[in-house]
Formats: C-alpha cells, structure tokens, sequence
C-alpha cells in the first residue's frame, strides 16, 4: 500500500475528515453557502463551543448550529461555505472562529450568528510558499508550490486562542498558521515545526506558555516559549493521536487509534499507558468543569480518566462520537454523526 493511500486509510477511519473519503469536491462547496437544513442539530456534528451561555456546534456542509436553551431547541446560523467544519472556539460571547475544509477559517463577532471568511486553502497555501520562499529552503518551496497547485483541499482540524486577536490554526499535512489580528493577515508557522514529512496535525492545545500538537504515525510537538519554537517529543507508540490535553504544563495526555492513551506527568520525557475497556478510536477529549478530563470513542461511550484507566461513564452506547462539549451544572453534550445527544452519563468518582 502506497504512503498516500495508508494516510488515506487512516484518515477516513473519523467522521471529520469525509472530505478524503470521497466526499463532495471542496472547491465548489467553499463559495456555496451552507446548506440549510430543517434539523440542524441532527446533522453529523463534529465540535461545540459556548459562546456565553449560548452552544455553537458545527458539522458537515457547513452547518453551525445554534441553541439558547440549553441544547432545547436549535436553529441555524448564516454560513458562507458548504464545506465541513471541524472545531470552533469562542473568546468570550461574541467573538469566535471555526475551521474546516479546504483550508477554511471562519469568523463571527456576534456569538455565532453569522460568519465571514477569513481563510481560505488557497491563501493557505500562498502563505506557506511565501515563508518558504523567505526561508530560502528549495525543498520547503517545491513542496509549497505543490501545495499551491493541489488546489484548497486540505482540511484544518483545530485552532487555538493564543490570546486577544492571535489564534493558530492546523491541519493535514503539517499545516500550520497562526494570525495576530483575528485572521485578517496569516503567517506559516510549519518552518518552525519538526515535522519534514508533512504529518497530519489533529488536535492542538495550551496551557499557560506550553503549547502541544499531536497527529498522524506518532507525531507530538511541544513548546514551552508560547509557541516560538518547538521540539519533537517522542512517545512508545507510533500510531495517530487524533486528540490530546493539556492537565498541567507538563502534564500530557493522548489519545487516538484503538484506544491508545498515553499520560506523561514530566513534560514528555517518560509515559504511561492508560487502560481502555473498549479499543475503539478515541475521537476527542475535553476538560469537564471539575477538572477531569473526558474522551469519546468512535463506539459511543464517554469514559473518564481515575488513576491510569478510563472508566465508561455511560452504559448504553450513543452514535459514534465526534466531539464532547462538558458544561457547568448542566449535562454533557456530545457530537455524533446523528448530531448533539445528551450524554446521560453517570460520573463515578474513585474514593
């Protein structure tokens, strides 16, 4: 099996990479607006964000959905791309972003309403080039001019809110690019990064000055100068993480393929495996308000981390998960190809 068609495979093992698994081309769906839909909140959602007490989740085609309630009752927010959106953030009540496929970053300053463009794969791409070009590296600059010429077809997977109006956003094949003005101009942080083979970024995330990215075959990126420069970390498993936390600046925890979770409590330097119950993928994780930390499985259940295992916190299964959305005093939310389920979990606390 060819190195591409291995990537490919792995890719479309998770609901949010459809676009690789032969789905609608992204150059048209990156100009159509967002298909509407009666029902958003049954569409295949992908991540959440609160925006306030308001929930903003996005999902396939475009689709931001948008409940007051609670998760109650959904309607549809004003979206100018039909491709998937694979994560939002919000800063506070009224500004956020979102990525997604073919290299898109969106933007709202009215908690969700509505969204405009601020990046798109071709500009992606351009961006890339240009720090290529001022690194002087001929390798860096033939891959970046064929990066150009793929067209937008390479999905961004996560972003981060570095502070203010400076965010960071990656994806497949090592993209990475960061902005200090909420999006308006973007610098390629790949030149930076210790990833030669151009390995997917899944899941980026920060704690105070350490920054960590995780992805495809194994790869982990630390920083500890806020994301100046970065230092491969190397692991015992060579498999995708397809998510990660932050408990602690040198507290590090991954999670991906069949299960595999790993913890390291000393920056990286040693690691422990976490038990799983189900080697199903884990497909995303997430801080809950008291501090634990969650992940999904692509077999339906939330677990939470007690000692160096995971514990089921739900006995029947939902629909394969996407994303988790925890909130305080209210229940989990969780995204599924069916879209937004409550999560009627029972959270056991070791004693």
């Amino acid at each position: 099996m060819s190195t591409f068609a291995l990537r490919r495979l792995v890719a479309c093992t998770l609901a949010v990479l459809p676009a690789l698994c032969g789905a609608t081309p992204t150059g048209p769906a990156l100009e159509r607006a967002a298909l509407a839909v009666r029902a958003p909140d049954r569409a295949v959602l992908v991540g959440a964000a609160l925006a306030g007490e308001r929930i903003v989740a996005v999902g396939e085609r475009g689709i931001v959905a948008l409940s007051d309630d609670g998760a109650h009752h959904w309607r549809q927010a004003s979206v100018p791309t039909s491709v998937t959106l694979t994560a939002v953030r919000f800063a506070d009540a009224k500004q956020g972003w979102a990525v997604g496929h073919g290299g898109t970053v969106l933007a709202s300053d009215d908690g969700g309403e509505r969204w405009s463009r601020r990046l798109d794969g071709r500009q992606a791409a351009q961006a890339v080039l240009d720090a290529a070009r001022a690194g002087g590296d001929a390798r860096a600059v033939q891959e970046a001019e064929r990066l150009l010429a793929d067209g937008p077809d390479k999905p961004l997977l996560d972003l981060l809110l570095l502070g203010g109006q400076r965010l960071l956003v990656v994806g497949a094949y090592g993209l990475a690019l960061a902005s200090d003005d909420g999006g308006a101009t973007w610098q390629s942080w790949m030149p930076r990064l210790p990833n030669p083979k151009g390995l997917h970024l899944y899941a980026a995330r920060q704690r105070g000055q350490t920054l960590l990215l995780a992805g495809e075959q194994g790869l982990v990126l630390l920083s500890t100068d806020a994301g100046r420069s970065f230092r491969r970390v190397d692991t015992p498993y060579k498999g995708s993480f397809f998510s990660a936390e932050l408990l602690g600046e040198q507290d590090i925890v991954l999670a991906g393929l069949r299960g595999t979770t790993l913890r390291s409590t000393d920056g990286g330097a040693n690691w422990i495996s976490v038990a799983v119950p189900i080697p199903a993928s884990i497909t995303a994780t997430a801080i809950a308000p008291d501090g634990r930390l969650l992940a999904a499985n692509q077999a339906g259940f939330v677990m939470a981390l007690q000692g160096d295992h995971m514990v089921p916190l739900n006995t029947k299964p939902l629909p394969p998960l996407n994303g988790l959305l925890p909130r305080a005093g209210a229940p989990l939310l969780a995204l599924t190809v069916q879209g937004a389920q409550r999560a009627d979990t029972e959270p056991e606390r070791s004693k």
